[in-house]
């Protein structure tokens, strides 16, 4: 049975002065948990405000332990994000019905 992992996290990039700037850091944030998580990510509100952006990462998999495994570490590698810091997140793990 296929079950999905989405986190949803907004970041707080105070030293980005430009859209440019946080571009850059997105970037290399995004591919870096791309590598260590194999997660699908993407940058979905916010885009506008250089200082403030909006995520969400998507893992599936069929053993739920695991995706919830893989989020808390993902949640912890942004804890110690040092570009910037993480405001706010939601985590959510859709199983289907039986």
């Amino acid at each position: 049975m296929l079950h999905v992992g989405i986190l949803q996290f907004t970041l707080e990039i105070p030293y980005a002065e430009s859209l440019k700037d946080k571009r850059n850091v997105i970037k290399s944030l995004k591919d870096r948990l791309r590598r260590s998580f194999n997660v699908s990510i993407a940058e979905f509100e916010d885009l506008d405000d250089c200082t403030v952006a909006t995520l969400g990462a998507v893992v599936a998999g069929s053993d739920v332990p695991h995706l919830n495994s893989t989020m808390d570490h993902l949640i912890n590698e942004l804890h110690d994000w040092r570009d910037g810091t993480l405001a706010d997140h939601q985590l959510e793990i859709i199983s289907p019905q039986q």
